[in-house]
This record gives structure tokens, C-alpha cells and sequence, in this order.
């Protein structure tokens, strides 16, 4: 079995804050160990600049003084090493861990000041290696904890090393003040880590609220409840992380209700016809003629249920992604056809009022349904002597259809639920039908982002009108 990488962070129970907080621990202990480092190099690196630049300094003093004369007899040293040694260092006071250390051939001359750290006093092994120079010697020297860095410069007159000058400076205790400097700033990140750490700690609660929001709205969801929402505040990742999850709970509360209803209508609508077969069936009799009838009633029940499933399905179908099946169709062709559907469903006054023209993206067959479903509701409202009116136009880039008829009309009471699932108009003068007609013609317009408006006076008729933008969005769901 492969080892998982990341064993050793999984084997601990952390949870998404806890991981943020350990990351940002690391980090910000990885980036302050490595400043203070970078600090600290970079004072002692400035530390040795300043003590060489120092060193070379006092040297370059020393050969001016070579160069000039000897204020005491206003002559050139010449060959005097002693005397170019007692002037320097007559005129320069050495400061505080610097020392001035001059060598004669035979031995030590003088020093400035007087008392020397062990490491460079007249006995130790390196003044005799000074003494014995023939060349500028850069240098340190580490006893215990002390740190001596020098500068040893043999001065040659006339070809011949007549001396030697030692200019020293004792490093030890300032690089004892950058180490308790460094100190001090650790002490001080320790503090800022711990302050900041608790601070973040408490703004992550308060960034991943909504995420522990997330987890309890999902616990809390079930088949039964799909209510809960996730309140969305600003608009970083994690506001649209909550928007894309209250919308996905919006499409399954609407899968789930949808369901429902189909479940609801079916067992609801088939319950009759089935208690009516069964019943029949039970009852039936034994003459031929009686078993005719019962057979007919049983067929026009089964017919009945049939379309019934048709349509439920149909309304189940328009929530679907692919319910529409889009084409680009003209405008009088569509009406035209139609019309001609249309008249064929009962004995009416049927007119043509107005044919549209141009080019329109539908589903043309679902469209043709629509049109027929008003039709068909029309010719249910009406008598042979009434008027249907049907018409189209193309206006503001809209198509218009509508459906007019001179019947008895649409009560108020019902135009508010007239377009809802088993809804059937008191005034129709035919029972017949499953009471879906209306909800498919309204499942279609919506799909095509469209709308659908009725205007109705009892006893004067009604006006069915469809609205939808001539280019259906292709994401129309």
C-alpha cells in the first residue's frame, strides 16, 4: 500500500483552523528565525568593516608621520624607528578595546595603553611572530572569549624593517552588545508571535465562521428539510462559496419539491380512475352487453390515466436542461401552422387576426403545444357561434402570440390559480381533461424566459397572451 506523504500532519486531529494556524506558526517562525539571523550577520559584518577601516586608519596615520618630520628637531626621522614610535604615540590616545603596540627588532617597545589582555601581552607567541613580520599582516586571535583582531604593519626604512606596528582592537565585547542585542530582539519576537498567534487565532474563528456555518447547515439538511441558508457577508471566496451553496440548495429544494408534486398528482389524479376500473371490474356482469360497456368505461379510464401521465411527465420534463430543443423558424410559417392545428379541434368562428414576420429562435413543436393547449381551452369556454382569435407580432425584440375568444369567460376568483396543476375553470362546458393543460402552456413560456398574461371578464371572453425574447438565452434553464 502507498504511504500517504502527509502521515505525519494527518495523523493529528487537526481541524482546517488548526491547520491554518500551524502553517502560519511555521511561517512566521521561519521568516523571523531567518531575519534575526540576517540581522545579526549583517551587524557583524559592520562590526569587522568598522574595526578594519579603523585599523587601516591608524596605519595610514603612521606612515604620515614617517612621511613628515620630527617635531622635535625639525628634521626627517630618517632611520629613528623609536622616535617615529614615541611621536604616534605622544599624539594618539588609543579608545576604549584598541590598542597600539610597537616592536622593535629585539623585542616589545611600548604599548599604549600599558596593560595588555593576556592574548598579546610582551611574553605571548604571537608578539614574537609580529616581531619577526615582513609584510602588513590582517589578522584575529580567540582566547576563551575574548576576540582580538589587529592589523600588524612592519615599518621599512631604506630597504631595511626597522620595526614593527601593531594597532589591536578587542571585538569580544561588542560582539558581546550584538549578542545581547539579538537576544533582546528574540525576546521581543517571542512576545509579538505569541500576541499575533492568539490574534489570528481569533480572526480565523471569525474568517471560517461561515464554513463552520457550511458544516452545520448540512448536518441539518435532510430529505425533509431544505429551508436553511447561509447568510452571504462581502464578497471574498468564502461569501461566494456560501453563494454557490444556498444556490445549490435552492436546486435541489426545487428537484425535491418537484417530486413531491409529481408523486402528489400522480398517486392523487390515478386514484380515482383506478378505484372506477376496479370497481367496474368487480361488479362486472355476465351478459355480453354488460361486459361491452364495462370494457369501454375501463379503456376510456385507461385513456384517460394515459394522458394524464403524459402531461405529468411533460411538467417533470420542462425543469430538465434539455426540455427545449431551440431553432431559428419564421415567424408566419409557425403561425400560420399554428392556425391550421388549431381549427381542427372543435366548430368554431376561427380568425387569423395578425401574421408576424421575421426570424425567431424557439422550440417550435413545444411552442405549436402551447398555442394548441390555449386553443383547446378556448374551444371549452365557447360555442359554435363564438369567435377564437389567433395572432403574432414581433415588437422591441419580443414575439407576442395571443389567443382571444368571445366565450363566457374566466371568473377573478380563478384567473389567480388558473395556470396551477389540476385546475379546472367552472364555466367550461366540457369535464373532460386532466386539468394540466394550462401549467404545460405555462412550464413552456417559462422556459423560453418568457411570460404568459391573462385578461378575462366574466361572460366576455378571454385573452390568453405569450411573451418571449425573440433569441431564447441558450442557457435558458
Amino acid at each position: 500500500m502507498k504511504k500517504n506523504r502527509f502521515w505525519f500532519w494527518d495523523s493529528f486531529s487537526f481541524g482546517f483552523r488548526g491547520r491554518i494556524m500551524a502553517v502560519y506558526l511555521l511561517l512566521i517562525l521561519i521568516g523571523f528565525s531567518g531575519a534575526i539571523f540576517a540581522i545579526r550577520r549583517v551587524l557583524l559584518l559592520r562590526l569587522e568593516e568598522r574595526i578594519e577601516q579603523a585599523l587601516e586608519q591608524e596605519v595610514q596615520e603612521l606612515h604620515l608621520l614617517i612621511s613628515g618630520k620630527n617635531p622635535t628637531t625639525a628634521q626627517s626621522f630618517g632611520e629613528n624607528i623609536t622616535a617615529i614610535f614615541n611621536v604616534f604615540l605622544s599624539r594618539n590616545i588609543p579608545e576604549a578595546n584598541e590598542y597600539y603596540i610597537t616592536l622593535l627588532p629585539d623585542g616589545l617597545y611600548y604599548s599604549s595603553p600599558l596593560a595588555l589582555p593576556p592574548s598579546i601581552d610582551r611574553n605571548s607567541k604571537i608578539v614574537q611572530h609580529w616581531r619577526t613580520l615582513t609584510e602588513p599582516e590582517l589578522g584575529e586571535i580567540y582566547l576563551y572569549q575574548d576576540q582580538i583582531v589587529y592589523l600588524a604593519e612592519p615599518i621599512e626604512i631604506n630597504g631595511k624593517v626597522r620595526g614593527v606596528f601593531v594597532v589591536a582592537v578587542a571585538a569580544g565585547y561588542e560582539r558581546q552588545e550584538i549578542d545581547e542585542a539579538t537576544l533582546i530582539i528574540v525576546q521581543v519576537t517571542i512576545v509579538v508571535i505569541i500576541s499575533t498567534t492568539i490574534l489570528a487565532w481569533i480572526l480565523a474563528g471569525q474568517i471560517l465562521a461561515p464554513l463552520y456555518l457550511l458544516t452545520n447547515t448540512t448536518q441539518a439538511i435532510s430529505e425533509t428539510n431544505l429551508e436553511r441558508r447561509i447568510p452571504v457577508q462581502g464578497k471574498d471566496e468564502i461569501a461566494q462559496l456560501s453563494m454557490t451553496f444556498n444556490e445549490m440548495l435552492n436546486r435541489l429544494q426545487s428537484a425535491f419539491n418537484n417530486q413531491r408534486h409529481f408523486l402528489n398528482d400522480i398517486s392523487h389524479e390515478l386514484r380515482t380512475p383506478i378505484t372506477i376500473i376496479q370497481g367496474h371490474l368487480e361488479l362486472i356482469g355476465s351478459t355480453p352487453e354488460e361486459q361491452r360497456q364495462t370494457l369501454e368505461l375501463v379503456m376510456d379510464e385507461l385513456k384517460r390515466m394515459s394522458r394524464l401521465v403524459a402531461d405529468l411527465m411533460l411538467l417533470a420534463k420542462s425543469e430538465q436542461p434539455n426540455f427545449l430543443h431551440l431553432e431559428t423558424v419564421q415567424l408566419s410559417k409557425l403561425t400560420e401552422e399554428m392556425y391550421d392545428r388549431s381549427t381542427v379541434l372543435a366548430d368554431r368562428n376561427w380568425h387569423l387576426e395578425q401574421v408576424g414576420s421575421g426570424l425567431i429562435v424557439v422550440d417550435r413543436q413545444r411552442l405549436i403545444q402551447a398555442i394548441v393547449n390555449l386553443a383547446q381551452n378556448a374551444t371549452k369556454h365557447t360555442q359554435v357561434t363564438d369567435v377564437i382569435a389567433l395572432g403574432s407580432e414581433i415588437n422591441q425584440g419580443y414575439v407576442r402570440f395571443w389567443i382571444t375568444d368571445t366565450g363566457t369567460g374566466i371568473s377573478f376568483s380563478e384567473q389567480s390559480q388558473i395556470f396551477e396543476r389540476f385546475i379546472k375553470g367552472t364555466n367550461s362546458r366540457n369535464s373532460d381533461g386532466t386539468g394540466l393543460g394550462l401549467a404545460i402552456v405555462k412550464a413552456i413560456v417559462q422556459a423560453h424566459k418568457g411570460k404568459i398574461e391573462l385578461f378575462s371578464q366574466p361572460g366576455q371572453g378571454a385573452k390568453f397572451i405569450l411573451t418571449l425574447p425573440v433569441d431564447t438565452p441558450i442557457n435558458y434553464n
